[in-house]
């Protein structure tokens, strides 16, 4: 695709997301009752938000949590389960008090304690919370309903931390559950959240079940977002997995569900005609493809390997055979994400063209020896199973020795957490997205953190990465904080933490009589209600 056209993309497709999901906001009395039906982009089988980024278990946490802070539609922090905070004038102590009426599922009210011990939970995982826990001098309650913050460096993105809106999330659970180490996964299913989650009745394959909670106190204030006031109209929420598209689309047009979240790409055109439903962008500012490479095993443990994919991995075909229609894709060189308003867009290092005659030598000189390398295949998810097919393909072309390994995404998400070498359980490679929230600066973006063993799914491992995206954090200057991203760029195109395969926006798709739909970076499902 030209600059010109990647430039319309992405100007055109947050002007049609915003005309479809920022019109005028539903006023009349809603309907109270009903269960909403609905079609996730995939079958819930992890349940920890902390021990996985999947999307999924994010999604069923919002129903399930609470969050002390919040995100907006516009990306503003507001306070959520917090009533009221203070900063000091040298913003390194905070002290934060929680709202009353705060119960979880099971009776209990939820104290400062329980915020202290999940924030310590997430700050553990989480790429923002390691660089906030890093700058932390005291994390402690004060009393049951206020707990303080003292920074022993600065740090300017406090509150941004507390209320970051995606994968991961820092939900707050009892602290005898969040006192669970992170690489655990937690057992037990109680937050505070709008929804209870009905367990006896969760069928993993087939079906997950929400109903509301009576006990919940929304805040006194319109919804936004994550942010504000969250009701709850309808009874039940019936999450249903139906893997196939085809199938999900028709279930759709015949009224037996109410909300497909991701419908395949290619069943939209015709969706969009039908009167009877309403096309939905959540993510106006678009999604981000990755392909992560395992870094701890040959051939992707060199570097040289790693810059081969670079070189094969054609966006503008990968896009083409994935998504389809232009009006949803466009190509893009900025780690962190290009267009909507998103300050660090930039091509700094960033190769000329694909070239694969470039990534055979690469290849080689890397110590590719031939020996399969493994790609996970979710076959249940449109877009990733799209674009792995289509990698699969070039990889073929560059000379690689392709396992293509069959499974569904819930597996995938399970798998892509072993470190064994590929033929003994693990993997090479897998295709991913994340969305705009999660990428567009280098302290959320969980790909480049160089953690090493400590880092997100693939391991990189970088201690001079780790250096510059301290740095980010800790400079206010937004020209010096440009320059820095930009340097973190540079090295991403060096070292290869993954590798992107172009930018897209995702539409949902909802039947005419689901009214109050939010608009946010990932669905939301309070607001919402059923009319005849």
């Amino acid at each position: 695709m030209s600059d010109l056209n990647r430039r319309q993309f992405l100007v055109g497709s947050t002007a049609a997301a915003a005309a479809l999901t920022l019109g005028a906001p539903y006023v009349q009395a809603q309907k109270r009752g009903g269960t909403l039906r609905v079609i996730p982009h995939a079958d819930l089988k992890v349940i920890d938000p902390i021990w996985t980024t999947s999307y999924l278990t994010r999604n069923y946490s919002y129903m399930v949590y609470d969050t002390l802070f919040a995100t907006d539609a516009h990306l503003q922090i507001k306070p959520q389960m917090v009533d009221k905070y203070s900063v000091s004038g040298d913003k390194m102590k905070y002290s934060f008090t929680l709202r009353d009426g705060l119960k979880f599922h099971d009776g209990q009210p939820v104290t400062a304690e329980d915020c202290v011990v999940s924030l310590q939970r997430w700050s553990n995982k989480d790429p923002l919370g390691n660089l906030l826990r890093a700058a932390t001098g005291k994390l402690q309650a004060a009393d049951k309903k206020t707990f303080v913050l003292e920074l022993k460096e600065p740090f300017g993105l406090v509150l941004e931390a507390l209320g970051k809106p995606s994968s991961n999330v820092p939900f707050i659970m009892p602290a005898r559950i969040a006192a669970t180490s992170e690489n655990e996964q937690i057992k037990e299913t109680i937050g505070s959240g709008p929804y209870k989650f009905v367990r006896e009745e969760w069928q993993p394959g087939h079906q997950a079940v929400y109903v509301r909670n009576p006990d919940y106190v929304p805040r006194n204030e319109s919804p936004n977002g994550a942010a504000g006031g969250k009701r709850v109209y309808v009874d039940r929420v019936i999450w249903r997995y139906i893997p196939d598209a085809a199938t999900a689309a028709a279930a759709l047009e015949a009224g037996e569900v109410d909300y497909y979240e991701y419908p395949a790409i290619d069943f939209v055109p015709r969706l969009e005609k039908n009167p009877n439903l309403t096309v939905f962008v959540t993510d106006p500012r678009g999604n981000q493809g990755w392909l992560r490479p395992n870094h701890l095993h040959p051939p992707f443990n060199n570097k040289k390997a790693r810059q081969a994919l670079l070189y094969l991995v054609n966006q503008e075909t990968v896009l083409q055979g994935t998504i389809g229609h232009a009006k949803y894709y466009g190509t893009c060189p900025a780690y962190f994400m290009c267009g909507g308003g998103l300050p660090y867009e930039s091509a700094a290092g960033a190769p000329a063209k694909p070239d694969l005659d470039r990534a055979r030598q690469l290849l080689k000189e890397g110590g590719y020896d031939g020996r399969p390398v493994v790609l996970m295949d979710p076959t249940d998810y449109p877009s990733i199973h799209g674009a792995t097919l289509v990698i699969r393909q070039l990889l073929a072309e560059a000379g690689v020795n392709v396992d293509l390994q069959a499974m569904d995404w819930s597996t995938l998400i399970s798998r892509r957490a072993r470190k064994e070498p590929p033929k003994e359980g693990g993997w090479n490679l897998f295709v991913t997205w994340w969305i705009s929230a999660d990428v567009m600066h280098p302290a959320v973006n969980a790909g480049v953190k160089g953690g090493c063993d400590k880092a997100w799914f693939g391991w990189y491992c970088s201690e001079q990465m780790e250096k510059l995206r301290a740095d980010w954090v800790r400079v206010t200057d937004p020209a010096r904080r440009k320059q820095l991203a930009e340097e973190i760029q540079k090295l991403a195109y060096d070292e290869v933490p993954y590798v992107l395969w172009g930018q897209f926006v995702q539409p949902t798709i909802y039947r005419k009589n689901v009214r109050g739909v939010l608009n946010f970076a990932c669905p939301v499902f309070w607001n919402i209600s059923l009319e005849a």
